[in-house]
This record gives C-alpha cells, structure tokens and sequence, in this order.
C-alpha cells in the first residue's frame, strides 16, 4: 500500500521532474528567485525590526517626559495648601473628599492630551481592594471609557505597589463595554505611586496608544513587501534573461550535436559578435568541419578497401575455377605419377580447398563491414542445429579420438533465430573445441531461462592463457603461430561468428584456464530484438579449477562444523548455520556478470602444471 501510494503521488510529478532535470536556465531562474527571496526577506526583518525598535524608543521617550510631567502636576495638587476663596477653589482640600478630588484630577491630567494618552487612577494594592488599613481612594477611575483593571497588567500594579519610582510596561487598552465600544489596541502603560489630599497612597497611571506607531510599521512592511515581490521578479526576470543568452547558444550546440551525430554533417552553428559564446561557437563550427572531412576520408577509405576486398574475391573466383578444375584433372590422375608428384597434386588440391573457404569467410567479411548482412529470423529448436553440427563434426572427433556430448536436450530450446548463421557459429566452436580437445570429451549444453538461450561448448584441451580470452576473437589471431592447422581453418571462423552473434543482438564469449581446457558461449535472445540481461549458462563452468576448490573449501568446513557439532555441548548451538557443499549444484538462472564486451574469467596455472608455461597452445 505505502509503494502504491508513493507511486500514485510521484506519477502527477514525473513531468515536473523531468522538466526540473532538462531545464537548466529554470534551475538557475528558479536558485535565484529563491535566493533572492531569502536576501529580501532577511533584509525585511532587519529593517522592520529597526524602524519597530525606532518608533518603540521615540514614544517611550515621549511618553516618559508626558508622564513625569503629569506625575508632578498631580503631586503638586496633592500638597497644595488649603484656601477658602480665590479662583481655584474647586481645586482646594476644603469642602472636598479623596474621591471627589480624584474624579477632577483624572479629568483635568487627561484633558491635556486629547486622545494622545489616557489616565487611569487606581486604589493602593494590587486590585481594586484596598490594602487592609489604608484610607484614601477606594475605587478605579480612568477617562476615555477605558477599562481600568483590564487595561493595567497586574505585573505592573504589583511593581508599583512594592517600589518606588515610575515604571513602564506594554499592554492593550481596553474599553468597557457600550455603544461605541472600540477594539482593544496596543499601548504603554506608565505608572507611578503617589499620595492624595490626605496623604493616602493610590497609583496614577498613563496609557499611551501605539496605533501610530502600529500604522507606520504596517505602512513600512507593506512598502518592503512590495519592494521586495517587485525586486524579486525583477531579479528572476534579470536572470532569465541572462542564462537565455548562455543557454540558447548551448541548446543550439546540443541540437546540432544531435544531427551531426545522426549523420547530418553539414549541420553549423550561427555565430554572432566576437563574445566568448561567438568563440565557442566557431571553435564548434571548426570542430564539426574537421570531423567531417575525417569521417568521410574514412568512409572513402573504408569504401575502398571494402570495394578491393569484394572485387579480388571476385576477381579471383574465375581463375580459381580454372585452376580448381586443373587440379581436379591432376588430382585423379596422381595414381599414374611418381610419389613426389601426387604428393604434390594431393596438396595443391587442399590448399586450393582452404583458399575458397578463405575467399567466402572474406566475402562475409565484406558484408559485414559494409552493413549488407541480412537476418532472416524465424523460429528454431536449436536442438536440431546441434545435431546437425555434431553430425557434420563427427570425422574429425573420431580421427582425433574425441566423444561429443551433449546436455541440456530434453526439452526444447527454441528462438528467433538465423539458423544458417547459428549453425555457423556452433560449427567453428565445434571443431575448434575438437581440434584444441587433445582427444578428450567436448561437453556441448544447452539452456533456456527468462528471454536468453544458451548453447555453451566445454572442452578439457590446452585451454587459454590469462588475456587471450578476449582476443580470440580478433582476425587472424593464433594463440601459437607455430601450431599447424589440421582442419585447414583461415582464421576468420570465431571473427564472423562474433559477427553473427552481434547480428542477433546476442553475446559470443570465450573463459580459459591453462591445461584446464575452455568454455565458449553463445547467448541469444528468446525473441529478435529483445534486450539480453543474462544468460541462462555461466560462463565459467562448475568444473573448473576455482569452482572445485571453492566446492572442497566448502565440503571441509561443512565436515568439520559437523564434527565440531559431535564433540560440543548439545546445549550449545550456533547462531549461523554452516554453509552446504555447492559441488554438483545447478547453474544460476542468469548471469549478472554476462555483459557484452565483458572479458573472460581466466584462472592462473597452478604451481604443479608451471613446466607446461613453455607448451605451444590456443587457439
């Protein structure tokens, strides 16, 4: 359920991906917009926490001076003397209590500030209770419909009731409930504890608003917000436009990149200016000019020797008739001849015999060089190609004393398949494998698993040495120049059967040990045109020297666990069991290390066999 549901999210996103992955002026659009963003908005919380921390500053300062100045005022009026007439006898202590005195001292401190500031009055203690013996004021007052309780935080009455001087806080202002109730909005509290007309204590507290300030920082963020988005977009549409010219002429390059390499080679960029980009550009230019006149110097080259090849082959058929049928002539009447003479005939007849096998293989040659070398693929039981090779095989394995066997044939094996060009290939491996045997079995096995069949042919003769596995394969090569054909091979045979294989989308693989003969194998796709991805044979067999030393490691650890096992408490148990012996196991179903191109595995000589170093043998 979790891979189902992780593959329903991705499959929305494989376009975006694979967008995100091609592009590469959107990777940079999209690095610097996001750069650019982390820059505004970094420079956006430095400025906005300076004009914050500038504008906080400013008010506390003048909300300071406007409460120490009202603090004064109203001890001022506090100590005045008592007079009974003159015109500020509504100020004066006759004829007035606390109460009365401190409605008109709030009205009067607040009427100076015209909604700049409101004040609040309230009784000595932390709430509205008076402490326990204290006279004076018994009650909270404040102007502006201001909530006195909710509008002074605790924390600051307390720091007033218990210390003094003036202290100062941040808060909201509330206000009571009514017909134009206004919203709470953000303030600084400034308090002070002070004395009234009867020496009682009570604390005077200035609220100041902060909605100017509030409004000039919000004017301030919208500016950076949209200063910000405006450069952001500015910087993205900035670098757009710069990677487009970097990019355009890298487009241009990889695109005609492409034709060149789908054989257009009169394709050339336009060049420009005299900038970096217009030197890249000519040098590409010159790159591809000089390329073309190399590749179609080797294809004239290529089409010249091809052509020589195929018109001396041609050439050389008809006097090869003639002189075919002249030795035929000479070689039925050698019995009339003295002995050197149809000794002679004898082998003029089979060099003549190996020179048209020599002239085919390089007509073959020729076709696959050029590109004319046709499949005619259908299905076949590679069961019956074997047969028909062992068949045609058969005289020189009983001249050279060699029993072919053949495993893996009772069930069918069938592919898409060339058989003549099969039947080829087997054949070289075949007689190779009998002529290289020195008298020993040929184990021919074939296999079948997934998409891939296998034949694979095993002989136990002179073997390979460490590297000539992959040079086999290479025309004309002989692993001993001084070894004598007797089969009469041109040194074509596993050339052209390497091109069959490739022809068939297949693998031809060669694995040799030194005296411990050689294993070659050929892989072939179930069906034409279907991908190989292993073959169903190993390349190295289960016999050879490393895989029977590996099997007797094996059995001698699973013997001496067992002993062990025997002479142990019985209570004591291992936490890994021990591994099983692998001699006479099966074959894998696939080989993961069976990749086209990928050499042989060759095992050294071991010490006992070093006298044989100096031994001609190969291939």
């Amino acid at each position: 359920m979790l891979r189902l549901f992780v593959r329903l999210v991705r499959r929305p996103l494989l376009p975006a991906v694979r967008l995100w992955r091609r592009n590469i002026q959107l990777r940079v659009v999209a690095a610097t917009l996001l750069i650019s963003l982390s820059v505004v908005l970094a420079l956006g919380f430095v400025v906005i926490a300076q004009v914050s921390k500038g504008l906080l500053d400013a008010k506390e300062e003048a909300a300071q001076s406007q409460a120490a100045g009202g603090f004064a005022v109203a001890q001022e009026k506090a100590n005045t003397p008592a007079t009974v007439d003159g015109p500020d006898a509504t100020d004066n202590k006759v004829g007035r209590d606390a109460s009365t005195w401190m409605n008109s001292l709030v009205k009067q401190l607040a009427s100076g500030g015209q909604t700049a500031f409101e004040v609040v009055a309230l009784g000595a203690g932390t709430g509205e209770q008076p402490q326990p013996g204290a006279q004076g004021v018994r009650g909270a007052r404040a102007s502006g419909n201001v909530d006195p309780t909710a509008s002074v935080p605790l924390s600051l009455r307390r720091a007033v009731n218990h210390a003094t001087g003036t202290f100062k806080t941040f808060s909201e202002i509330r206000y009571t409930s009514g017909a134009d109730q206004k919203e709470p909005e953000p303030a600084l509290v400034v308090g002070k504890r002070l004395t009234d007309i009867n020496g009682d204590p009570y604390d005077l507290y200035y609220l100041f608003p902060l909605t100017q300030e509030e409004e000039s920082l919000n004017l301030v963020k919208s500016t950076i917000a949209t200063a910000g988005l405006f450069v952001v977009v500015l910087l993205s549409g900035i670098a757009w436009l710069v990677v487009r010219q970097v990019v355009s002429p890298v487009r241009m390059a990889a695109g005609i990149a492409e034709r060149l390499s789908a054989g257009r080679l009169q394709e050339r960029m336009k060049v420009t200016g005299e900038d970096d980009i217009a030197r890249l550009g000519e040098a590409f230019n010159k790159m591809a000019q000089n390329l073309q006149n190399k590749i179609q110097q080797l294809e004239e080259l290529s089409r010249m020797q091809r052509r020589f090849v195929s018109d001396v082959s041609h050439e050389l058929r008809t006097p090869l008739t003639t002189v075919r049928m002249a030795a035929d002539v000479i070689h039925d009447a050698r019995v009339d001849f003295d002995p050197v003479t149809a000794r002679s005939a004898e082998l003029l007849a089979g060099q003549l015999d190996r020179f048209e096998s020599l002239l085919a293989d390089l007509l073959e040659i020729s076709r696959f060089d050029a590109g004319a070398a046709a499949l005619e693929a259908e299905p076949i039981d590679l069961r019956e190609v074997v047969r028909r090779v062992i068949d045609g095989a058969e005289p020189l394995a009983e001249h050279k004393g060699t029993r072919i066997r053949v495993l893996g044939d009772s069930q069918p094996v069938i592919a898409e398949a060339d058989s003549r060009r099969v039947e080829r290939v087997l054949r070289n491996l075949v007689v190779n494998a009998v002529e290289h045997g020195e008298g020993r079995d040929v184990v021919v096995r074939l296999a079948s698993a997934g998409g891939a069949v296998a034949v694979a042919v095993r002989d136990y003769g002179v073997g390979l040495k460490p590297g000539e596995a992959t040079r086999v394969f290479n025309r004309f090569w002989r692993a001993d120049p001084a070894r004598a054909r007797t089969t009469g091979g041109t040194g074509l045979g596993l050339s052209i059967a390497v091109e069959d294989a490739r022809l068939h989308g297949g693998w031809l693989q060669a694995w040799g040990e030194p005296g411990g003969g050689s294993q070659f194998r050929l892989t072939l796709p179930r069906t034409a045109d279907e991908p190989l991805r292993g073959s169903p044979i190993p390349l190295e067999p289960e016999d050879s020297r490393a895989n029977r030393a590996r099997a007797a490691a094996d059995a001698a650890a699973a013997s001496g666990s067992a002993a062990e096992r025997q002479t142990a408490d019985p209570g004591d148990r291992s936490p890994i069991p021990p591994r099983s012996p692998v001699a006479g196991a099966t074959s894998v179903p696939a080989d993961p290390t069976a990749l086209p191109g990928n050499g042989a595995r060759v095992v050294a000589r071991p010490a006992e066999q070093a006298q044989q170093e100096d031994r001609a043998d190969g291939r």
